[in-house]
């Protein structure tokens, strides 16, 4: 059992926090029990690492155990509370989304508002999201807890945008931008072939450059005061009503 918050190996895992440390070595942390048991049942765990005073959870017994002491436990996690579980996770490198519906994802910030849109995805049974560059990083602590464990089952990468709605295009999908002006997405029907959705940065929405490139553009009525949606929800009123 490690007892020590100065043990090197630890100091090397709580690394996996940073975003520059992930991408060196295309690892990630997850932690609490339910995401630890998503990702061993996603087979992307590589190491699992328990509390002292952790609570039985459904594992792979062929994944390595580090046990820690409380303290340790606490001293590397970024909960207030101590979850008593910990994973580091292999990132998936899908070579491109499976067969059908595709989320792209241009400029969001908000870890929550991603989590909540990777969830909603996967939920929906989605093939794939597509983030760009200027998207938050989808293996942020707060937007895994979002997605509440959806991360583990759909794919997701960083592309070129506008190459990938070229490609869908060529596909026949259907590529629909969302914009504060457009068509009512209740008038909008997507191919047989399904259909690529692109949703924007919280303030600045889809890029000009993108929205010129869509097969349609839609809105979404807005019967209050509001002046628009949170992005979130707005992906998950256009996921489901064309899934």
């Amino acid at each position: 059992m490690i007892t020590s918050v100065n043990n090197a190996k630890m100091k090397q895992i709580k690394k996996l926090w940073q975003k520059k440390y992930r991408q060196k070595e295309q690892q990630f942390l997850v932690e609490g029990p339910h995401l630890v048991e998503e990702a061993v049942a996603a087979n992307q765990a590589s190491l699992l690492i328990k509390a002292e005073s952790a609570k039985p959870i459904r594992m792979d017994n062929s994944i390595d155990i580090l046990d820690v002491t409380d303290e340790v436990m606490q001293s590397i996690g970024t909960t207030q509370t101590s979850q008593g579980w910990m994973a580091v996770c292999i990132m998936q490198n899908p070579s491109r989304p499976r067969a059908g519906n595709v989320l792209l994802v241009d400029g969001v910030q908000d870890p929550g508002n991603l989590g909540t849109m990777i969830r909603t995805a996967e939920a929906a049974g989605m093939a794939g999201i597509v983030l760009s560059d200027a998207t938050v990083d989808p293996y942020n602590d707060k937007v895994i807890r979002s997605s509440q464990g959806a991360i583990f089952h759909i794919p997701i990468q960083y592309k070129d945008l506008e190459e990938q709605m070229t490609v869908f295009r060529e596909e026949g999908k259907t590529i629909i931008g969302t914009a504060m002006e457009g068509k009512s997405y209740r008038a909008v029907t997507p191919s047989n072939e399904g259909f690529a959705l692109v949703l924007g940065n919280e303030g600045a929405g889809v890029q000009l450059r993108l929205l010129e490139r869509t097969d349609e553009n839609v809105t979404i009525p807005i019967f209050g005061n509001a002046e628009s949606l949170n992005v979130a929800v707005a992906a998950g009123i256009l996921i489901y009503q064309w899934s």
